[in-house]
């Protein structure tokens, strides 16, 4: 039975049937972020006098100190003597693994994302669990996919549908859920995969509002624009926050590049003692931050505080991640930028009180400008901001803000997003141009040709003659079991019908005139992109398609040559103009 819902899968185009998938998967990816946050909340709930999530103002200041070095210590335990493919985790994980391996994340890896995330966090490092989550949501969409044995293109979209599922469960936001699985981990839009993704962020979002109840993660969030004389102080805003990101961005190399001769286990303890000693300061900066946000919007701290939050946060989230903290940036810059929008809100307020909108309108235009700058995710800022308030007004003066921010840290300082430009720092040759995007859509199962026979290098003329009568288009020939060449079935054809020979005569199918050509192994499972590799790497001109059904015993499903991967390219292609 699970061979045929395998073989269901894997051949033919993507459609209707991964929706099933897709809905589980959100199901998986919502239950794995509910029991990270229910993790970090009780840990937390217990380890504080108060009582509370993120009262770390509650304890002493000894406790202060010593706690995130404490937790930076367990951290570095946890991946001691693990190589750097084994201590990989968060979003950069998942975007490398799709590049490099088809989306196939390993669950060893997303086993220590969970509990160094919960480390992390619950000891007060400055980091968010949106990352984390992704990487949980995306694995839980690998993890089915590879115990199904789907082909690579149908991993593909189960660990977007996990991603927009994760995003969709942690901030009770399902559209830009999917919008940052499309811009953030796939880098792409397409039509065939946004019905499954769009699935697996609904599936998402219900889980986690029947858990936590309807409200997002930001509360008193509502805002009103007062006044179109503000759209060039949004601007403005755009602007300074456009800064603040490449400020960001560069300031994560930095880290990234610092004591990186040191042991991997020894570094994030380097970031525990920063934590400890500005934490003991400040311990608003502490933790994933998020109360920070509903105090702007409760106007309940100080201007001078959130500046001093701002530079903190800033650069205490980027040293966190830089020095090898298993957590995510995504929701600090959420935060930073929150702090740079009230601060500015502030500023309006004073010069024009008759026409400024509150603090609480300009940090969240600046929550999202910054996500948006950041992971170069637009629409995905859009949406997050749209569902975060309940209100489309905000929609105007949020896309100036988003704009201005975008062109000064791409356009002007010509950055690449976030996690693209960590991959390329390290070195990682990453892919994503529009050919690669197309071939990676299809996989093998539904390009190659079926209509084949594979032959021993020497048969009889009764063999021959039988085998044609089946009309094959391509034979395979083999020696000592092992495909090392294929021709079209015309070439022998042509050799029997010239060649007058008696049912017991041999035919070397190697030397009888023909069109043969050299072929390669691949996989069952691998897209048209993975293939397409192959064909340029091992300098062969066509493939054979084959999966090891029990030990020992291999079959051939099919043949793949460059011209079937280019027809299959030509296809979508001619459909979208």
């Amino acid at each position: 039975m699970l061979e045929k819902i395998r073989q269901y899968f894997i051949f033919g185009r993507l459609g209707v049937k991964l929706y099933v998938l897709a809905v589980i998967t959100g199901l998986l990816s919502s239950l794995a972020i509910i029991l990270l946050r229910l993790t970090i909340d009780f840990g937390q709930m217990a380890l504080f006098p108060s009582g509370e999530v993120e009262s770390y103002d509650s304890l002493p200041w000894y406790w202060l100190l010593v706690l995130p070095i404490i937790g930076s210590l367990l951290i570095g335990l946890l991946f001691r003597g693990l190589d750097a493919e084994q201590r990989n985790t968060g979003i950069l994980h998942v975007i490398e693994r799709l590049s490099s391996y088809e989306g196939r994340l390993p669950w060893q890896n997303a086993v220590r994302q969970f509990i160094g995330t919960s480390i992390a966090i619950i000891t007060g490092h400055s980091v968010g669990r949106e990352g984390p989550g992704v990487h949980l949501g995306a694995a839980s969409g690998s993890i089915l996919a590879s115990g199904l044995e789907l082909p690579n293109n149908s991993v593909r979209i189960l660990v977007a549908s996990g991603s927009a599922a994760a995003i969709a469960a942690s901030f009770n936001t399902p559209i830009a859920g999917v919008i940052f699985a499309m811009e953030v981990i796939m880098m792409e839009y397409h039509i065939a995969s946004f019905i499954p993704v769009i699935l697996a962020a609904v599936t998402g979002a219900v889980v986690c509002r029947l858990t936590f109840g309807d409200d997002t993660v930001f509360v008193n969030l509502a805002t009103q624009m007062q006044s179109l004389w503000e759209l060039p102080y949004i601007i403005f805003l755009g602007i300074i926050i456009g800064f603040l990101a490449t400020l960001s961005l560069k300031s994560l190399k930095l880290f990234s590049g610092t004591f990186s001769k040191h042991p991997a286990w020894l570094r994030p303890t380097y970031a525990g003692i920063l934590m400890g000693i500005f934490g003991m300061a400040v311990p608003e900066v502490m933790g994933m931050g998020y109360g920070i946000i509903g105090s702007i919007s409760a106007n309940e701290i100080a201007i001078g505080s959130l500046v001093i939050i701002l530079i903190l946060k800033l650069l205490l989230s980027s040293a966190c991640v830089g020095f090898g903290i298993p957590a995510g940036m995504v929701g600090p810059t959420m935060v930073v930028g929150a702090c740079a929008g009230a601060i500015l809100g502030y500023i309006g307020n004073l010069v024009l009180p008759e026409y400024a909108s509150s603090m609480t309108f300009y940090a969240v235009i600046g929550m999202c400008a910054m996500m948006s700058a950041t992971l170069k995710a637009p629409l995905a800022a859009l949406m997050a901001m749209l569902e975060l308030t309940g209100n489309p007004e905000i929609i105007l003066p949020g896309m100036l803000a988003i704009v201005f921010s975008s062109l000064i840290i791409h356009d002007y300082f010509k950055l690449d997003a976030l996690f693209v430009s960590i991959l390329r720092y390290r070195g990682l040759d990453f892919q994503n141009d529009p050919i690669s995007q197309a071939l990676r859509k299809v996989s093998v199962g539904a390009a190659m040709q079926r209509n084949f026979v594979t032959l021993n290098q020497v048969i009889n003329a009764q063999m021959a003659m039988q085998t044609l009568k089946n009309s094959p288009e391509w034979i395979i020939i083999t020696r000592d079991r092992i495909p090392v060449v294929m021709m079209p079935a015309s070439d022998l054809a042509r050799a029997v019908s010239v060649k007058e020979m008696g049912e017991n005569s041999e035919i070397d199918l190697m030397q009888i005139p023909g069109t043969r050509r050299d072929v390669h192994k691949i996989s069952l499972h691998t897209s048209l992109f993975e293939a397409y590799q192959a064909l340029n790497e091992h300098h062969v001109e066509a493939l054979y398609v084959s999966r090891q059904n029990a030990p020992m015993i291999e079959r051939i499903y099919g043949i793949l040559t460059r011209e079937m991967i280019e027809a299959h390219y030509q296809l979508p292609k001619s459909v979208t103009k």
